[in-house]
């Protein structure tokens, strides 16, 4: 199923942020705004595992802060999404407003689910590439694998798929050493 977007205009991020504060909760795409249904449970034990796996490496080595949906990240005058998990650096705080960001967090992280996914690895994926997003981390519960974009090497291709028995290792968080297998715990 192909999401259909809500609007039948172009709207801005201004317009965007003149809605009332969701549920439900939608995202702006291109102008266009999107619904999304409420995540899994399972989509959610993903994102609470990362955001504890993630979150305390964060807090431990000081690089940055860490935040989980629903936080809006302005990418355009059109384009306002709300990735599951993003991680904003030291370097990059002055991205940092009272909505979530205005401009490319350093890293995204989208949990696939099926009435999201084509979005997410669709337009959504070509837009971080495009903002300056320097990593992009698909988590694909159904496969139980995370596939790693660095957009520098390849915008197209993940650079890694790994899978549970592997370990995640990225060059925005030197010295992380992320088990795949305690992301999909059950």
């Amino acid at each position: 199923m192909t999401p259909l977007s809500a609007t039948l205009y172009k709207m801005t991020a201004r317009e965007y942020f003149e809605l009332p504060e969701g549920p439900p909760h939608f995202q702006l795409i291109d102008g266009d705004l999107y619904m999304s249904p409420s995540p899994r449970r399972y989509h959610q034990r993903i994102s609470m595992s990362l955001s504890l796996l993630l979150g305390n490496f964060v807090e431990e080595h000081a690089v940055g802060v860490l935040y989980a949906a629903p936080s809006n990240v302005q990418l355009a005058a059109d384009t306002v999404v709300e990735p599951d998990l993003y991680f904003v650096s030291h370097a990059r705080a002055h991205i940092l407003t009272e909505q979530g960001t205005h401009g490319a967090p350093d890293l995204i992280v989208e949990i696939l689910s099926p009435s999201t996914a084509k979005i997410d690895m669709g337009i959504k994926r070509e837009i971080y590439a495009e903002s300056g997003v320097a990593e992009m981390w698909v988590v694909v519960p159904e496969k139980r694998v995370v596939e790693v974009y660095r957009f520098a090497e390849n915008a197209a291709l993940p650079v890694a798929t790994l899978a549970v028995g592997e370990v995640l290792e990225s060059p925005i968080f030197p010295g992380l050493v992320l088990k795949i297998g305690d992301v999909f715990r059950d």
